[in-house]
């Protein structure tokens, strides 16, 4: 049995064996969405596949859609050749149950991989030719908080953006470049109506994404190859929005155990591959089964019916607190908390980190008790609820293969809205945040793990982050398993207001922080005996 189209026309041998396949016409839908697109997704990675890509087929399966959407790749293009190609665009989408139970199904609403690479001619036609109807009513994203940056920590745009400013439309590269000159061929078009919508998961994503997009757009009108009615065009909302979103679903990268599960079960070629570029993606995407998608409600060219396969569909206020419960209090800063804890206690499973007593006292501690009192409801969700699903139900599946290391990787760029937010809010409410004790020892845990020794005295390598050169010339001289070599080093990090949103020392956590982690440092179980002192 083979994920093609033509192995999939024997049902019965796939439902026998468990696996859903689309009730609709998977080759009829793909060729009418290529004539006439409505929905353009940019980042064909593992999260977009299941979660938004299913969303598309629940609308299909349910009659509420007759068209797919348009995938597009701006990174990786490796993943176009080697994942979409040879298996027709499906996917087979694997959900992860607490009880060891999957559910499978074949995901059949991705009906093209483009390549968004401009020196490949027939590629950038083809994005051109759908940016051109006039039908197109919405693009999105995942493409990570990463893809919208074009400045570098000194201010500077990245050489390869200035390349992109300085080659103009026709020679983008950059994911950002890509979009504005699309848009712009869209706006040559007909100036035509569409919703450029992030569903990246970081803050203000909206505002991100058009920040980027319109910078570009204002450095290509000022180099003379759009003109000053491009730039009207993406400033208007009533013509090119951009919503903000929430989106929450945790996707970690495909398991061996589940391809060597689909293989014995007679499935051929599920085996992951990892591309040239170090993405670790398979035919199928493994994932938990909970998920939340929050979008804005503003799409000036239609949209397709989203709420109709479980999308909240509000306003950005709404949209704006959603995401401030979940990134701030609920979900991301107890996520970032068993990260670093994890690294340093030896763990390669976040779901074994929740059965040790003293961390899962840790994140009960961040959310529900430090967090709760300055969340602020966003009325559709409930705070309490999500957390309690979180804790009790997400973090604890023992068959969702996520590590820590996967989720420690940019904390840098993390902790400014995990933990500084919270803070800041506590500073506002008491005039300082000493109130605080777990979120303090979260921070101390991520500057003991910056030093990349764990709690029994083993190097370890450390997840990737931009800052990490940076940040480990403030750690030198301090030996992790000794506190006298300890002599101020973290004042520099802690004082850093463009890390946490906050100078700590302000805040009147620093010296706490300083005192726990100098405490982490003395010697082999220093690291768990701070714990258990703070959290005991």
């Amino acid at each position: 049995m083979r994920l093609t189209l033509e192995g999939i026309r024997d049902r019965k041998a796939w439902e026998d064996l468990g696996i859903a396949l689309p009730s609709y016409d998977v080759e009829k839908t793909a060729q009418e969405t290529k004539k006439a697109p409505v929905w353009v997704h940019f980042g064909a990675g593992n999260i977009f596949r299941i979660f938004i890509g299913g969303i598309a087929d629940t609308l299909l399966n349910q009659g509420d859609s007759q068209k797919g959407i348009t995938c597009v790749e701006t990174f990786d293009f490796d993943v176009v050749d080697k994942i979409y190609k040879p298996y027709d665009n499906l996917v087979l989408a694997v959900t992860l149950k607490a009880d060891g139970s999957t559910d499978k199904k074949v995901v059949g609403s991705l009906t093209e991989a483009v390549k968004a690479q401009s020196s490949d001619e027939s590629q950038w036609n083809r994005l051109k030719e759908i940016f051109r109807d006039p039908g197109l009513q919405m693009i999105s994203f995942t493409i990570t908080e990463k893809g919208y940056a074009l400045r570098g920590a000194d201010g500077n745009y990245f050489p390869f953006i200035q390349a992109d400013i300085e080659n103009g439309p026709d020679k983008a590269g950059s994911a950002m470049a890509v979009v504005c000159a699309l848009l712009h061929e869209r706006y040559e078009a007909g100036k035509y109506p569409i919703a450029v919508v992030s569903m990246d998961n970081c803050s203000h994503n909206g505002e991100k994404l058009r920040g980027s997009v319109t910078a570009m757009a204002r450095e290509w009108l000022g180099k003379g190859f759009v003109n000053e009615g491009f730039v009207s065009y993406l400033t208007d909302e009533s013509q090119v929005s951009f919503p903000w979103t929430m989106i929450d679903k945790i996707t970690p990268r495909p398991a061996e155990s589940i391809a060597k599960e689909l293989e014995e079960k007679g499935i051929e070629d599920m085996a992951p591959v990892i591309t040239s570029k170090k993405t670790y993606i398979a035919p199928f995407v493994n994932a938990e089964g909970p998920q939340y998608l929050v979008v804005e409600d503003h799409f000036p060219n239609g949209r397709p019916a989203l709420e109709k396969a479980g999308v909240y569909m509000t306003n950005r206020d709404t949209v704006n607190k959603v995401e401030r419960m979940k990134v701030t209090t609920c979900l991301n800063p107890l996520h970032t908390a068993l990260a670093v804890y994890g690294c340093l206690l030896g763990y390669d499973l976040i779901a074994s980190e929740m059965k040790d007593p003293i961390l899962a006292k840790l994140v009960d501690q961040i959310g529900p008790v430090e967090g709760m009192p300055v969340v602020v409801n966003p009325g559709i969700l409930s705070p309490e609820d999500f957390v309690r699903e979180v804790i009790h139900d997400r973090l604890p599946n023992p068959f969702m293969p996520d590590t820590p290391q996967r989720i420690a990787c940019d904390t840098s760029q993390k902790v400014g809205i995990r933990y500084g937010e919270t803070i800041k809010s506590y500073v506002a409410a008491y005039g300082d945040a000493k109130k605080l004790t777990a979120i303090p020892l979260a921070i101390a845990g991520w500057c003991r793990y910056l030093l990349g020794v764990d709690d029994e005295g083993k190097d370890f390598e450390l997840s990737p982050d931009p800052m990490i050169p940076e940040l480990k010339k403030f750690l030198e001289g301090i030996d992790p398993l000794k506190p006298e070599s300890y002599n101020g080093q973290l004042k520099g990090i802690l004082s850093n207001a463009n890390i946490f949103g906050i100078d700590l020392y302000e805040a009147g956590i620093g010296e706490t922080i300083e005192a726990m982690f100098k405490e982490e440092l003395a010697g082999p179980g220093a690291v768990r005996r701070t714990l258990e002192k703070y959290l005991g």
